[in-house]
């Protein structure tokens, strides 16, 4: 049934193909990457009280507290406070703690790159895919010397502006979420960042008291 389907396509089948495979990839992809990025913005009220409990002298409990959290926040953070709890010189744990951020960062952001790589190369796909089609139906017309039906032209021409059409159709979702998943990324490398901040900042006033 599916070769039939293809062989009606003529040239733009194996496109089409090769356009399913893209697309299932995309879909695959983006419900991973969403479930993945789901927590990364949460754990908010979390670290107000973890914050709250190191301010009190519960250095420990504030530690344990953050350590349970969903958030790259959450995990970073409880990284810097068990790094001060282990009496850690502040420039190096600094240093591990930014190096514990890139790596939260460049874990969300995994593949989301293949997915803007999809965005881009379907529409070229089907842009292709159209190309071959409309070369074919016009080798079929001059083949006819100018004696083709025009409905067996306009058939192949729809064929072929199908793989245009299929191209957008896994480009546009692939695009669509690789900015929104982008966007949650920055927010969560922005929390990260604040989070960090607070501590030491925090962390620089007790010493000063």
């Amino acid at each position: 049934m599916f070769g039939g389907l293809f062989d009606s396509l003529g040239t733009g089948g194996p496109i089409i193909v090769i356009l399913l495979a893209i697309s299932l990839l995309s879909v695959i992809l983006i419900i991973a990457k969403t479930l993945q990025l789901l927590p990364v913005r949460s754990g908010g009220k979390l670290r107000d009280a973890a914050f709250a409990k190191w301010s009190d002298g519960e250095r420990e409990t504030a530690r344990t507290l953050l350590a349970s959290g969903k958030s790259p926040a959450d995990r970073v953070t409880a990284f810097a406070m068990d790094g001060t709890l282990r009496g850690l010189p502040r420039g190096p744990l600094e240093a591990e703690v930014e190096r514990q951020g890139n790596a939260e960062v460049e874990a969300m952001s995994r593949h989301i790159r293949l997915l803007e790589l999809v965005a881009m190369i379907a529409p070229l796909l089907g842009l292709l895919g159209t190309v071959l089609g409309m070369i074919q139906s016009f080798q079929e017309l001059e083949l006819a010397q100018g004696a083709a039906n025009a409905s067996v032209l306009a058939g192949g021409i729809w064929q072929a502006l199908l793989t245009t059409a299929a191209g957008l159709v896994v480009a546009i979702p692939a695009a669509i979420a690789a900015t929104l998943l982008s966007a949650r990324i920055d927010a969560a490398a922005h929390m990260i960042e604040g989070a960090v901040g607070r501590f030491f900042l925090d962390l620089d006033t007790d010493s000063q008291t």
